[in-house]
């Protein structure tokens, strides 16, 4: 099977353009670069299955923070993409929408279940905000018998969340914790959705899904509404930071979400060729020429960024 299109992939570019891991700057995913402080783990959390208070817990902020509906049902998986991946289980058809272009896991989950794509499907998969375009979706794009919203980057604008919809029969929300938290390596995922669905969701992950250090570091990030919105300010004020500066050497911004940013340039390819020349990773696309997306600096990445710019 061919290995899909992803942002990471340090190893590769270290392998062309050398250097070592410290020498680079990772601009190819839209994970924030400063991360929740992990806590003190319990010694517990690493030597003991996972116990259900532990679980109760984590649901309740999760629930909290994201204002699930009473009506809805929540379950924590080990990372979104386990959750996508198990989404042409949960359903009985055999055809799916998923407007393009947006992130190509869920396209690939479904092919692998041996689903087809039409413009018109009983099952619709919409990102939201689309990634890497930004689009925001609403609730005037329900149109499907079921709809999996992907809020995987919706943290950062939570206004604009479809989970109020949650509890309505056919709508499955996704959300992933390592994107906002900046904790990807934690692998942690939430599947928000009527009850019948989660259980169906439940059976197929099996128990002690999610780790106790996930289970102990998520549980405190998403009850600390402080660190959530400062982090969401500052963001947003990166962001525009980063626009002015791709602006300055010609890119121009078109589309993009407060954890990573679309620009539009004159060869998208030569362009992450010469920022890779300086040890900066970024994203392109197969399907565009012009595309290129970048994440947000670290505080100490930017003068780096800078300077390959102008270099």
């Amino acid at each position: 099977m061919q290995e899909r299109d992803h942002g990471g992939g340090l190893d590769a570019a270290i392998a062309r353009w050398g250097g070592d891991r410290s020498d680079w700057l990772d601009l190819s995913t839209g994970i924030n670069p400063n991360p929740y402080p992990l806590p003190k783990f319990s010694e517990q959390a690493w030597t003991a299955l996972p116990d259900k208070a532990a679980e109760r817990a984590l649901i309740n902020a999760a629930r909290s923070f994201w204002n699930v509906p009473d009506e809805a049902d929540i379950l924590a998986a080990p990372g979104a993409s386990s959750l996508i991946a198990r989404m042409p289980q949960l359903f009985d058809a055999q055809k799916v929408d998923i407007p393009k272009p947006t992130y190509n896991e869920h396209a690939a989950a479904f092919a692998a279940q041996g689903w087809s794509e039409a413009a018109s499907a009983d099952v619709r998969v919409l990102v939201h905000p689309n990634n890497p375009t930004g689009k925001l979706w609403g609730s005037d794009d329900l149109t499907s018998k079921v709809t999996i919203i992907d809020e995987s980057f919706c943290d950062v604008t939570p206004e604009h969340s479809m989970i109020d919809h949650s509890a309505k029969p056919g709508v499955v929300v996704l959300k992933s914790f390592g994107k906002f938290w900046g904790l990807a390596g934690l692998r942690l995922g939430f599947i928000i959705a009527a009850p019948d669905v989660i259980a169906k969701m439940r059976d197929m992950i099996g128990p002690w899904a999610v780790s106790g250090p996930a289970l102990e570091t998520a549980t405190r990030a998403l009850r600390d509404l402080q660190w959530a919105e400062e982090t969401r300010v500052r963001l947003a004020q990166d962001a525009k930071r980063l626009d002015a500066l791709l602006a300055r050497h010609g890119a121009e911004s078109v589309g993009g979400c407060d954890l990573f940013r679309l620009y539009n340039v004159d060869d998208a390819e030569a362009w992450s060729a010469r920022l890779g020349e300086h040890h900066i990773l970024t994203r392109i696309f197969p399907y565009s020429e012009t595309y290129l997306r970048l994440g947000l600096p670290p505080q100490a990445g930017w003068d780096q960024l800078e300077a390959a710019l102008k270099g």
